[in-house]
């Protein structure tokens, strides 16, 4: 168990969050949220003792063990795999370590064989003689190479080192496992895998994440950090955003009676069980939310951008012919005989074996970059606009107010300050934030100034490398809204799954050695389909 009681942090004199009283119980995992600077991973790193509250007191049971996800992929690059996994058990590791050390004195006198035994003993607690034998197991089950285990760190690939520090922090069954976007760097396989193994957790997990599809799966209890408060909710990501937008709407209808108050938000919960996607999980949640009343359900305070993207006119015949393209970059080919085909009304995921394959792809759509070889045609009624994942060109005046950087982008009847300023307020630049210059900027707000001029430009065609990077939860689900009703054809990137699933109807697989073109197929369908996962296996490609 692990218990926060009247905990309070404050940076300069400014609380960042007060008064706040948790108990985490296991067999749930709690998913964290709140928007960017709430204060998620500060809250994490007070858990985990690596920063001091200010006033109250954070707990743990008797002899219990916290673990968390290393952020920092060269920490152990010094290390062997197998040494990185055991390590993430520090007191079986040390053990370990003294142990060997101790074997190794010449001559062995009979105080070393005491402190041998001592030692054995605390290991044999801990199931030490079967560490190494479990590390490889882990290993294993999280797709690492038998070949690798004794590989050093720093010889590895960052996707493979991401996984190795995944399973350090899994390792020796903590009784408190901390992960702070444990989805980021992982491919589909690894990212399923780690939901069935937090399905099955009987211990407390804490966990932040921007992926939706991950917390849903995962989330027993919600966390919100938000105006000064962390509060808990029962139930995954979306049953906390239904739920908040049910108790607004009961709020609203004042003249609703209890009693229809009450059979609305069990019908509710009834159909929010039924819809829910895993079994063990799905039991967990029933038992909490069967005990939910009327004052459990609060509107939420968290605010929501509006995107809305128009069209100035329609596609006509043609959208996209890609031929033949080939493309290498620092003597490295990224991409080879590149060919595909997009129709009008076609919202096109593009995935890759690695992003800056996909990255490249994208700019040599936008003009952005030159193709070794190959064509590519757009056709003639297309309008583009891009949203590329390195901004630094369109920011180049970096002293330039926001007001100023969108006035180039917004039409005749649109260049005025009221409807510049509206614009940027339903984007929560609000008051003075407008006259804030580009420079000063955090990646959310840059993304979401870009968003603006997105929708300024009405371009027919959108062309988005990875647009909810950076993002919080709430600006990616008002950009996932937007583009589910955008009326033009979208080409994108994304590891969000929610986001690729609920958006693309056309998926176009690239690599240098070749292609795969998917119309009419979402994401989930091709992540599944046996003839495009052979497709992908040939072209060297884990998603």
């Amino acid at each position: 168990m692990l218990t926060v009681t009247d905990l309070s942090i404050a940076f300069n004199g400014k609380k960042l969050y007060d008064n706040v009283n948790l108990k985490f119980t296991p067999g749930n995992t709690y998913g964290v949220i709140g928007a960017n600077g709430a204060g998620k991973s500060t809250f994490l790193k007070i858990l985990e003792g690596k920063l001091a509250q200010t006033t109250g007191i954070v707990k743990m049971g008797q002899n219990e063990r916290m673990s968390s996800l290393v952020q920092d992929h060269f920490a152990f690059d010094e290390y062997t795999v197998i040494d990185t996994v055991m390590r993430g058990y520090t007191e079986l590791y040390d053990v370990k370590q003294a142990m060997d050390e101790i074997y190794a004195h010449d001559p062995f006198t009979d105080e070393d064989g005491i402190k041998v035994g001592e030692l054995s003993a605390r290991f044999e607690e801990m199931n030490g003689w079967t560490a190494e034998t479990d590390a490889i197991q882990l290993l294993q089950s999280i797709g690492i190479p038998e070949e690798l285990n004794y590989a050093l760190m720093a010889d590895l690939p960052e996707s493979t080192k991401v996984k190795v520090l995944l399973a350090q922090a899994l390792f020796g069954n903590p009784d408190i496992l901390i992960l702070d976007e444990p989805t980021n760097g992982l491919d589909t396989k690894t990212i399923a895998w780690l939901e069935d193994f937090l399905a099955d957790y009987q211990n407390i997990v804490i966990v932040v994440s921007h992926d939706r599809h991950f917390l849903n799966a995962v989330s027993t209890m919600i966390l919100d950090v938000d105006y000064g408060k962390i509060k808990l909710f029962v139930g995954n990501y979306d049953f906390w955003k239904e739920s908040s937008e049910l108790a607004a709407r009961l709020q609203a209808n004042a003249n609703a009676k209890k009693e229809d108050q009450i059979k609305e938000l069990q019908d509710f919960i009834a159909r929010f069980s039924a819809n829910a996607s895993k079994s063990k999980q799905a039991t967990s949640r029933k038992k909490q939310l069967d005990k939910i009343t009327l004052d459990d359900i609060q509107p939420s305070s968290r605010k929501y951008p509006y995107i809305h993207f128009d069209i100035t006119r329609e596609i006509g015949n043609d959208l996209l012919r890609v031929e033949n393209l080939s493309k290498s970059v620092d003597g490295v080919k990224l991409l080879d005989n590149i060919t595909f085909t997009l129709n009008p009304d076609d919202k096109t995921l593009i995935v890759a074996e690695n992003d800056i394959a996909a990255t490249a792809l994208l700019d040599i759509l936008a003009g952005r970059m030159e193709p070794d070889s190959g064509t590519v045609t757009w056709g003639v009624t297309t309008t583009r606009d891009y949203l590329a994942k390195d901004m630094g060109a369109n920011f180049a005046k970096a002293d330039m107010p926001i007001l100023d950087f969108l006035r180039d982008y917004a039409s005749k009847e649109e260049n005025d300050n009221t409807f510049l300023r509206g614009l940027l307020g339903r984007m929560l630049f609000r008051g003075e934030d407008a006259e804030k210059t580009l420079d000063v900027l955090s990646g959310g707000e840059k993304v979401r100034v870009m968003l603006s001029k997105l929708m300024l430009t009405k371009a027919n065609v959108l062309v988005l490398d990875d647009p909810t990077n950076h993002l919080d939860l709430e600006s990616i689900t008002s950009l996932n809204d937007g583009l589910v009703d955008y009326e033009g054809s979208l080409i994108f990137t994304s590891h969000d799954h929610t986001f690729a699933q609920t958006i693309a109807n056309h998926v176009v697989a690239v690599s240098n050695r070749g292609s795969i073109d998917r119309a009419d197929m979402k994401y989930d369908e091709f992540l599944n389909h046996p003839e495009v996962q052979k497709q992908l296996d040939e072209l060297g490609i884990v998603l």
